[in-house]
């Protein structure tokens, strides 16, 4: 079976977790879009692994993995992991494949994500500043675009930075009043970069349909959250690519078609990094217990997240975009001890009532969360490993988020270990 997992929020639903459980009964584990700004956590054990390029099934020692052309690669963090697992006793040699076609993080990509989130001021959009979408720009004007494939040609590579930084540099000082960046010191870092990578590198796509040919089990990792899509999320205050599952095809070759299944990962509550709207934040109390209870502190950047009530409009509307056949729900010990739990069910825009998200800043800005109360539950969940042996409470309240999104909720997280998880089918 080839599935497909992508989170239905705004990232950081739990899907390392759940990529590193459904790896066990993996062939070949897939990266297919996002870059270095994705912060997976696995816990095998007492040992915690963040990943952010690698795919969230290589602490799997028999895992092949695989990253592809839609990702955009940073060599220093992908080295860096590549490293860490190695002394950790997880070494990726033989097993790791990354896409020819896969465009490359560089410096100046990072100093231009830089410059012009400083010059938004209070419009800033909240990016990372890791370079992704200055890299995705690049992609798409093509004429200033490294891939993983020009690593092989060391010397064509020189002549092609020499022209990108003297472009970038007239960019920045007309744009920014910027310092130069150096041509010589951005070609130093890509040779030390190839000598280490170019062995990884080849045409990913054409590996992975003779694996389908031949039968493989493929899993396929989505980063980020679907309402952070490009084109199907909420505008501006988006990333830059097709985080949702329809992302999936452009970011691997492989056609929809060939995944038996889809599946959706979500937190019994939601979270949200950076600016933008969010109908059902709570600014308060409640949002910082949810904070504090569930670690809601990013991977990648360490800062604190936003945090409210379970969203089923948007929830809903990732399940609808996404073709969701399942999903698995994380982080349910996380409300324990709420007295009160709410599911935003609806939202008023404009005096009227909708249940289908509006994938526009503006006008979600305008949404005011309609809800539903449930009662809550005081017991700690973490020890757990049979659905009806959750309080009846917590048993009710997944029904009827299912009911509210209109998928099955077949398993659910009730703490950060691959044994804490819960399977209904």
């Amino acid at each position: 079976m080839n599935c497909c997992v992508v989170g239905l929020q705004w990232g950081d639903e739990g899907k390392g977790k759940v990529v590193d459980i459904l790896a066990e009964n993996s062939d070949i584990v897939v990266r297919y879009s996002g870059g270095a700004n994705a912060g997976h956590t696995v816990i095998v054990g007492e040992s915690r692994f963040a990943l952010h390029l690698l795919p969230s099934g290589c602490v799997r020692p028999d895992t092949f993995c695989v990253i592809t052309n839609g990702v955009v690669i940073d060599p220093d963090v992908l080295i860096n992991g590549i490293d860490t697992l190695a002394s950790r006793g997880i070494p990726l040699d033989g097993r790791l494949l990354i896409s020819e076609n896969a465009h490359v993080v560089l410096d100046y990509h990072k100093r231009e994500d830089q410059l012009r989130e400083d010059s938004l001021g209070k419009n800033k959009i909240g990016t990372t500043i890791r370079g992704i979408g200055p890299c995705y720009a690049d992609k798409v004007g093509r004429s200033h675009a490294v891939r993983m494939g020009d690593f092989r040609d060391i010397g064509k590579l020189e002549a092609k930075l020499t022209t990108i930084v003297e472009h970038k540099n007239k960019l920045f000082a007309a744009l920014y009043d910027s310092e130069p960046i150096n041509a010589d010191e951005i070609f130093e870092k890509c040779k030390s970069h190839a000598a280490r990578l170019t062995p990884f590198v080849t045409d990913t796509t054409e590996f992975l349909h003779k694996s389908v040919a031949q039968g493989k089990s493929i899993l396929f990792e989505g980063a980020q959250g679907s309402l952070l899509d490009l084109d199907h999320g909420t505008f501006p205050f988006v990333t830059s690519s097709n985080s949702s599952s329809l992302g999936m095809p452009a970011g691997s070759g492989v056609p929809a078609k060939m995944v038996d299944k889809f599946i959706g990962v979500v937190k019994a509550y939601t979270t949200r990094v950076g600016a933008g709207p969010f109908p059902a934040e709570q600014e308060n109390e409640t949002g910082q217990y949810i904070r504090d209870k569930g670690n809601e502190y990013g991977t990648t950047t360490g800062r604190p997240r936003r945090c409210g009530w379970f969203d089923a409009v948007a929830v809903s509307y990732g399940v609808k975009i996404g073709a969701i056949d399942s999903i698995a729900m994380m982080h349910l010990d996380t409300l324990s001890g709420l007295k009160e739990l709410k599911i935003c069910r609806a939202y008023e825009i404009d005096g009227q009532e909708t249940d289908f998200f509006p994938a526009n800043a503006d006008r979600l800005a305008q949404a005011k969360a309609i809800y539903e109360t449930m009662p809550g539950w005081e017991e700690e969940l973490t020890e757990l490993s049979e659905f009806q042996d959750l309080p009846a409470n917590a048993q009710d309240y997944v029904r009827r988020v299912e009911e509210h999104i209109g998928a099955p909720v077949t398993s659910v997280g009730v703490g950060p270990k691959r044994s804490q998880t819960i399977f209904r089918q």
